[in-house]
């Protein structure tokens, strides 16, 4: 089976941003499958060129003045990287022209991919929807949307995109196309029924969480560099990894630094976003010694920065559809065996307290943020044991392998295929004990 996935945003592990589709694709290809992956040659996190590294595996050039680049990626999967505008973080202008050109060259890519069998095409942005649609219509498994974010119900829920035409046309094309969609794949439960209220039908949707491969973390490993580095010898580390966005509300984590001033806890924020000059601003301001602001971070380094953590956080504004959503970072906080900081409430607040990983606080609350970090630093048995639950937890059930799994007999199913020798069932995780 050969898959073409149109992602604009699609990150590798040598990438910043979120790897859901490159740990998901390279399970298919270690399965037997083949994937091909039309992707933008610019970071959507930092704005820089990507892809010049990766081996070539064609002509640079396809000889029609597109300056399209094919890689292999580290996973087996075959990226055509496209010529994308590195202006899409100036306005909101950029960013939807951006979003358009991708689309066009994207769809002009996917068309000279040969012998696709089914077409994935993830959104958000909602735009790459279209192209991945039309280069569908040629293939016998057609048409796979996955919804990874409710938009532009995020957008009109935070502020950012009014509750205008321009919504209500968004809105109507992406019904449109989920009309044309033979599966529609979410990673969250909480999106079901927002699907149920646009009038999609039950059986055409699947539920293919947000996860982690376990395997990347070890528990055990303390990255004593890092520490130093960070200054963080002796100190209880409270790391935030991932955007650093207005819808990350990471003022929080800089008012509860401010109620721990002169204690061990030190808050490391590693990422990059819209907010982190006004964050670096802010604690300065303040003279907030213990927090510390790190650049983002590739995937393939992650396992070393929460290594260095002793609990991790996870935060967004308290936004009634925050409350659907699966963060991909709390999965990877789990896996690396460090207790979760919890201030968003919903589905993965019942995730979290299911697995007795960590703590709830209510959004915003900096003084319960503070007095949970206090609390953990005089109970170092009690949040070891958080950690080891977290990382049972995701071993049993956010395991990427058995959603690719899934995701694979999804696939089948749609080009009327049976799962090949290659389908191997996942080995155990293994859970480890942390630290």
């Amino acid at each position: 089976m050969h898959v073409l996935l149109i992602h604009q945003a699609y990150a590798g592990p040598r990438d910043p941003g979120g790897t859901r589709h490159h740990e998901l694709a390279t399970e298919l290809v270690r399965r037997g499958h083949r994937v091909t992956i039309v992707a933008s040659d610019v970071s959507y996190m930092t704005g820089d060129r990507v892809g010049g590294s990766s081996p070539a595996i064609g002509a640079s050039s396809r000889g029609n003045g597109s300056n399209e680049s094919a890689g292999e990626d580290a996973g087996g999967i075959r990226v055509v990287r496209v010529p994308s505008s590195r202006r899409l973080h100036r306005s909101y202008v950029d960013r939807f022209a951006s979003f358009v050109g991708f689309g066009g060259r994207a769809l002009r890519a996917a068309l000279e991919v040969p012998d696709v069998d089914v077409v994935w095409g993830t959104s958000p942005p909602l735009p790459q929807l279209l192209p991945a649609w039309l280069a569908s219509l040629r293939c016998r498994g057609g048409f796979v949307l996955e919804e990874r974010d409710l938009w532009p119900e995020f957008a009109i829920g935070m502020g950012v995109v009014r509750d205008g035409l321009a919504s209500r046309a968004a809105l109507r094309f992406k019904r449109f196309l989920y009309g044309r969609a033979r599966r529609v794949i979410v990673n969250s439960p909480g999106f079901l029924p927002f699907l149920d209220g646009y009038g999609v039908e039950a059986q055409k949707i699947r539920v293919v969480p947000n996860g982690v491969d376990p395997r990347l973390f070890d528990p055990e490993e303390r990255s004593a560099d890092l520490r130093r580095a960070w200054g963080a010898e002796g100190r209880f580390v409270v790391l935030y990894a991932g955007a650093l966005g207005p819808a990350n509300d990471l003022e929080v984590a800089l008012d509860a630094a401010e109620e721990l001033r002169g204690t061990e806890a030190l808050f490391v924020l590693v990422g990059d976003g819209k907010a982190r000059a006004s964050l670096a601003e802010a604690a300065a301001a303040r003279g907030l010694d213990n927090v510390r602001l790190v650049g983002a971070q590739p995937k393939d380094a992650m396992p070393q920065v929460l290594a260095a953590a002793d609990a991790c956080l996870a935060t967004l504004r308290d936004i009634p559809l925050f409350r659907t959503t699966y963060p991909n970072k709390v999965f990877d906080y789990m896996a690396a065996g460090r207790p979760v900081l919890l201030l968003i409430d919903g589905v993965i607040r019942e995730v979290v307290e299911e697995a007795r990983a960590g703590r709830f606080v209510p959004p915003g609350d900096a003084r319960g943020l503070a007095a949970t970090v206090r609390e953990w630093m005089q109970s170092p048995e009690a949040v070891r044991a958080m950690g080891r639950d977290g990382r049972r937890a995701v071993c049993a059930r956010f395991d990427r392998r058995l959603h690719a799994a899934q995701l694979e007999t999804l696939l089948l199913e749609l080009v009327g295929e049976s799962p090949s020798t290659g389908s191997q069932a996942a080995e155990a995780c293994v859970i480890g004990e942390a630290r």
